[in-house]
């Protein structure tokens, strides 16, 4: 199966050729893919090399005069080290662009803590108005890039990662899917979470409910999923742990409710080991969160 990132470049490079407003903006990382599309419209496609505070500067330049700029790069080096330029270049004059990421998390465990950003989703919610999309498989990533570039002017942030769910869902760019129902708890699996929730929560009386886009969060679906199934709500998220904890309290303020918050611990890992490792040290495998959720849904 190709990767979310294998992806990243035809549907970009489809979407230049359709829409004349698009550009893509790169800091070299994924340029050689772009090799075709970039002899095709070679004033819209620009690789600015390992510059990322320009790669942001670019792209709301290209916005102020009306373009809809893709950025891209490893999460670490678009939303981290170019920080300033995403709060003041993009949010402070207003003007939109997709930011698209690779790597995730962990990823890429041989490029070092350099290249790991679990915190990126928590570093864009102190900034107003962004649009995050956290997709769990190719197919949901072709659908959710769509999305974001036709979204206006709108601050869409879609982060790839090379993990992914067995099958794509159907999604839509805005609400949860309810996968599973039950009485007991409602567990919101987020993008590339879903096939280990679902392993850890085989035969336990809960709600799964599937989160491709986290912000803005689908209150909507949590208040409906709660009704039916409690107000404990366990979070399983591909990055730092606890980053959707304070949205869904504030969606529950006028009930009595539980949130246990599931993802990246701040704990630095110092040795690169592979994915999995990552993955059951932060206790995200199957196996750890069946150990979890059923203690507190319980």
């Amino acid at each position: 199966m190709d990767t979310m990132r294998d992806r990243f470049a035809p549907v970009v490079s489809r979407l230049l050729d359709e829409d004349a407003r698009v550009a893509l903006v790169l800091a070299e990382i994924g340029a050689a893919a772009f090799t075709e599309a970039q002899a095709r419209h070679p004033d819209r496609v620009i690789n600015v090399g390992i510059r990322e505070q320009l790669l942001v500067g670019a792209g709301a330049g290209l916005a102020l005069t009306g373009m809809r700029p893709v950025l891209h790069t490893f999460a670490s080096f678009l939303v981290e080290r170019p920080f300033e330029q995403v709060k003041l270049d993009l949010g402070h004059q207003d003007v939109g662009a997709v930011l698209v990421s690779a790597a995730a998390s962990f990823d890429w465990p041989a490029g070092g803590y350099t290249h790991m950003a679990p915190g990126d989703v928590a570093l864009l919610d102190t900034l107003d108005g962004w649009t995050v999309h956290v997709p769990g498989h190719p197919d949901e990533a072709e659908t959710l890039l769509r999305h974001a570039v036709a979204a206006g002017d709108d601050k869409v942030y879609v982060r790839l990662s090379a993990q992914s769910n067995a099958e794509g869902l159907a999604v839509d760019g805005a609400r949860f899917r309810t996968v599973r129902e039950g009485r007991s708890g409602v567990v919101i699996a987020v993008g590339t979470m879903l096939d280990a929730v679902l392993a850890a929560t085989e035969g336990l009386d809960v709600t799964v409910l599937y989160a491709t886009t986290v912000r803005p969060f689908d209150t909507a679906a949590l208040r409906r999923a709660t009704e039916a199934a409690g107000t404990d709500v366990v979070l399983v998220e591909p990055y730092l742990a606890g980053t959707s904890t304070a949205v869904v309290n504030d969606a529950l303020a006028d009930v009595p409710h539980r949130v246990l918050g599931l993802g990246v611990g701040r704990r630095e890992l110092r040795k690169y080991g592979e994915v999995h490792e990552h993955i059951a040290a932060h206790g995200l495998d199957a196996q750890t969160l069946r150990e979890r959720i059923p203690g507190f849904v319980a």
